[in-house]
């Protein structure tokens, strides 16, 4: 009698408990789906990927700290194997998009159904790539001439900053929490103003909330 594959592995990241138990409960009434471990910052996501190394970590975008693009980014720069499932209340392109450069597998809408989660993980964890179907339509549209979001040019470092000056915190605090010196975030700041075309703070959160990228959950965090 051949022996049953090996149920697939999560550490499961958001750092509302209320969210994640509802998730938890939802992928463990699957018999191929086990919750190994959670977390409810980047910098545990990234503590708890290196002591369980899960098969897939479903990691949300708005987290304390650096944030879940962020701690992907980590998280994949010591094992680039890893599988990252990007979840989020953001429907903007940009998040995605966002996600995909910095190597996760896949990406979900926190309003889409249920069993699409599950369907995700199967596949994240098979190697394959995940895009729910109502941003793959978005990702699509965004392609074409003319409808490009300007915060598409910033990097990837500049994205998080920009992310943690549209969250309220001052150059000081970002520069505590992604570890950088005083002088580089403020370099990223001008950089950050100059391709959005903005001359100050103000003006980069209401880009952002131009192009739907401040949400309630952004302003919890």
């Amino acid at each position: 009698m051949s022996a049953l594959p090996a149920a697939t592995t999560v550490l499961l990241v958001d750092d509302h408990f209320v969210v994640r138990e509802g998730y938890r409960r939802l992928l463990e009434r699957t018999a191929d789906i086990v919750v190994v471990a959670e977390a409810a910052t980047g910098e545990d996501a990234y503590r708890g990927f290196i002591e369980h190394t899960p098969d897939v970590t479903i990691m949300d975008i708005n987290l304390p700290g650096i944030g879940g693009i962020e701690a992907a980014r980590r998280i994949l720069a010591r094992e680039p194997s890893a599988k990252v499932l990007m979840f989020s209340m953001h429907e903007d392109v940009v998040f995605p998009s966002r996600a995909l450069q910095t190597g996760a597998r896949g990406y979900v809408t926190k309003s889409s159904a249920p069993e699409v989660l599950v369907e995700a993980v199967r596949l994240v964890a098979a190697g394959k790539l995940y895009i729910s179907h109502d941003m793959a339509q978005e990702l699509a549209t965004q392609m074409l001439p003319g409808n490009q979001n300007p915060v598409q040019a910033l990097s990837p470092r500049e994205f998080e900053v920009f992310r943690l000056l549209v969250a309220g915190h001052a150059v000081g605090e970002i520069a505590k929490i992604l570890s950088l010196s005083y002088k580089t975030v403020a370099n990223h700041q001008s950089s950050i103003r100059q391709k959005l075309d903005v001359s100050n703070t103000a003006q980069v959160v209401r880009m952002a909330l131009t192009h739907g990228l401040l949400s309630t959950e952004t302003a919890d965090d």
